[in-house]
């Protein structure tokens, strides 16, 4: 049904454009989301009509009163009666506050024991009118020590256009992510470049370059048994979920979203 939704609005569009070297599995159906993956976010925060607040780093969350207090980086501490954190595990025991002692020994050595793959993302984005003369629409690489896939991202959308300019995104191996984890980005970026000068050289010279570092790119262990979330304290409500209770794709994303909003809907 969620596929069917997220279809009818378009959201969402059967894959068709070529990818070389794609695994698949029998039964599976492949989608893009011609907008980006953040218009499926956007589009039930809109769904939801709640008020989103962005750009609001979480450091402290303490009891006070029968409530939670909520402390951010920047502005003051704000009181809620339930709290959801869907950031990855690592970041949740990162956190301070009455929560430290509040996750219990069991949940803790579960949540330590959730593992992710970390990567590098580079974009290139060209002028309106530059032609890209590649065969594919995206590739999986599989002989290279850095580079793992490459994608020409508005012909994998399917949104090819005079007006707007193509764009080439990269992601590393999951070895070159660990083993350049803590290095300069321009290094990295550097590196990146030249094995993909090697693999596509053909490619032109961009207008501009984003390199992204992503330390938590996809669980590889998640907690033991997939539960979908975790409750940390029931009277007020804090619960976890996340890819890190499942795995991390649309499916899995799902599955945590519709298990935290079963065990929430007792607290509204």
């Amino acid at each position: 049904s969620f596929y069917e939704e997220l279809l009818s609005h378009g959201i969402l569009k059967p894959l068709t454009a070529p990818v070389e070297g794609m695994v698949v599995r029998e039964g599976s159906c492949n989608y893009v989301a011609p907008q980006g993956i953040s218009s499926v976010v956007k589009y039930y925060l809109e769904q939801s009509g709640a008020d989103v607040s962005y750009e609001q780093h979480v450091t402290h969350i303490s009891l006070r009163d029968g409530r939670w207090e909520v402390s951010r980086k920047a502005g003051p501490p704000e009181q809620f009666d339930v709290v959801i954190l869907t950031m990855p595990a690592p970041q949740i025991l990162q956190l301070q506050g009455d929560i430290v002692n509040i996750i219990n020994e069991s949940q803790k050595q579960q949540l330590e024991s959730v593992s992710y793959s970390s990567r590098y993302a580079l974009g290139l984005f060209y002028e309106a009118g530059t032609g890209l003369a590649v065969p594919w629409a995206a590739q999986y690489v599989a002989d290279n020590p850095c580079i793992r896939f490459i994608s020409i991202d508005n012909k994998k959308r399917n949104i090819e256009s005079p007006e707007v300019g193509p764009s080439v995104v990269v992601h590393t191996t999951v070895t070159f992510g660990s083993e350049h984890l803590d290095s300069d980005p321009a290094e990295v970026q550097q590196i990146i470049l030249s094995h993909l000068q090697r693999i596509v050289p053909s490619l032109p010279k961009p207008s501009s370059i984003k390199c992204q570092k992503w330390r938590y790119s996809q669980v590889t262990r998640a907690v033991s048994g997939c539960p979908g979330q975790m409750i940390l304290h029931t009277q007020p409500l804090l619960i976890c979920g996340g890819d890190g209770f499942t795995r991390s794709n649309f499916d899995g994303c799902i599955e945590s979203a519709m298990s935290l909003a079963e065990a929430v809907k007792p607290h509204l």
